[in-house]
């Protein structure tokens, strides 16, 4: 849709605020995508665009072009699958209806997984809100900061490890469509999916699902990513391949939530651009 202007390279389509569970504004987001060298970036906070307008703002007067983007959540059966879109109308009514939906279960989730923790723990929810930004998508990552700040773990990796792990007691399923729906819903919306680290420990997604995402849009794969593991990553190009999808390599910046660091993985040149061309949502802002 938007040929007619030009991004700038190197690209990262993979960075998070504390919007949902990075541990930078927006702004200061885009600040370490400009210092690690990168020219365009995608602000992709989990199942909310309240990030955009900052993070647009602090891109185009650093130079960058900045590539809207969520990555919203979906489940099939045990395993989470996280669908990165990019360039869908953000006041799409079937989208929003969904990552409303999302977040409220995202809250009523953090609140009794608290309740749990602190029969045991000295935590209450004011301390999680203390680790919250206004308006972000509150999670587990926001329960381990509030963990940390406490004193009871030492960092992230030892509450998702321990505390905050699946199958311990505290645990609480989070509410998420199934990866075909999710993929249909940023379709619909005008925007480009590509399934997110997909490649990881738990290994890769069956293929009657994948033929399914397929279908209902799915445009390519992440397999630039510090977690996805090189024999599936091989099964994927070949799919990729096969199909002629589209391949992104992006950081999975959390900001200090994370060690993953800017442009660690990139996207090529020719890649951005069919996401952009395909896309007919909404529009990178150009500097």
């Amino acid at each position: 849709m938007q040929g007619t202007r030009r991004f700038e390279g190197p690209s990262d389509l993979h960075l998070h605020s504390d919007h949902s569970d990075g541990t930078e504004p927006p702004a200061q987001v885009m600040a370490a995508a400009h210092r690690y060298g990168l020219r365009t970036a995608a602000l992709t906070d989990h199942d909310t665009t309240s990030g955009w307008a900052e993070a647009a703002d602090a891109a185009v007067s650093l130079g960058m072009t900045f590539v809207p983007g969520m990555e919203l959540s979906a489940k099939e059966e045990w395993r989470s699958v996280h669908v990165l879109g990019y360039l869908f109308d953000p006041d799409d009514a079937a989208l929003r209806q969904m990552t409303d939906r999302i977040r409220l279960s995202r809250l009523d989730r953090a609140r009794t997984m608290a309740d749990r923790i602190s029969h045991d723990f000295d935590l209450d929810w004011d301390d999680i809100v203390a680790q919250t930004a206004d308006g972000a998508t509150v999670g587990r990552p926001h329960i381990a900061d509030a963990l940390i700040a406490r004193g009871h773990v030492q960092d992230r990796a030892e509450a998702f490890s321990g505390i905050l792990s699946p199958r311990g007691n505290y645990y609480i399923a989070l509410f998420a469509p199934d990866p075909v729906t999710a993929v249909r819903l940023i379709s619909e919306a005008g925007g480009v999916a590509i399934i997110a680290h997909p490649a990881g420990r738990a290994g890769l997604l069956p293929n009657p699902l994948m033929v399914r995402m397929l279908g209902a849009g799915l445009a390519g794969f992440e397999l630039g990513h510090r977690e996805n593991l090189d024999a599936g990553v091989r099964t994927l190009r070949r799919l990729c391949s096969e199909n002629d999808l589209i391949v992104t390599g992006s950081s999975d910046y959390h900001g200090a939530g994370k060690p993953n660091l800017p442009g660690e993985n990139t996207t090529d040149d020719d890649m951005v651009s069919r996401i952009i061309d395909r896309a007919t949502g909404s529009a990178p802002v150009y500097p």
